[in-house]
């Protein structure tokens, strides 16, 4: 499969190895496990009814594998931010956590704190006409200084 980059790659592995965990959060198909599964050296997908309920039962054990360790869709167990920030309280090292999902959880109640200092949001967008090869970019609505 031919991946097209992104302009928030850059961003991804900055964050990576300047926090303990990174989320991307953004709309449906905006490219946002594809992208991540680039950075990971192992994962979860929390894309079934089966997993999901493995995940709520025992949250702690879906962050157990080689780092970075990407879990998509995370916000399907909430909980699971709650066991990244005990984990990286224990044991900080940047670059163990990519969490990706929606912006926020379905139930807000059980994220217990903001991840400040451990856990580092990227908002991913859509793919643009230059990252989709269908621009050639010479016309920017960028800023410069």
């Amino acid at each position: 499969m031919m991946y097209y980059q992104r302009l928030i790659d850059k961003d991804i592995e900055l964050k990576l190895k300047s926090s303990g965990a990174v989320v991307v959060a953004g709309p449906k198909f905006c490219g946002k496990t594809t992208t991540c599964m680039l950075y990971q050296k192992s994962f979860v997908k929390l894309n079934t009814k089966q997993a999901i309920a493995m995940a709520r039962m025992n949250p702690k054990a879906v962050l157990n594998g080689e780092t970075p360790r990407l879990i998509d869709e995370w916000q399907k167990a909430p909980d699971i931010w709650n066991q990244v920030k005990d984990d990286l309280d224990f044991d900080y090292r940047f670059g163990k956590y990519i969490l990706t999902g929606s912006s926020t959880p379905a139930d807000k109640a059980e994220v217990y704190h903001s991840g400040a200092g451990r856990i580092t949001p990227l908002k991913m967008r859509p793919m643009t006409l230059w990252e989709s090869k269908e621009s050639k970019g010479t016309v920017s609505l960028q800023l410069h200084n």
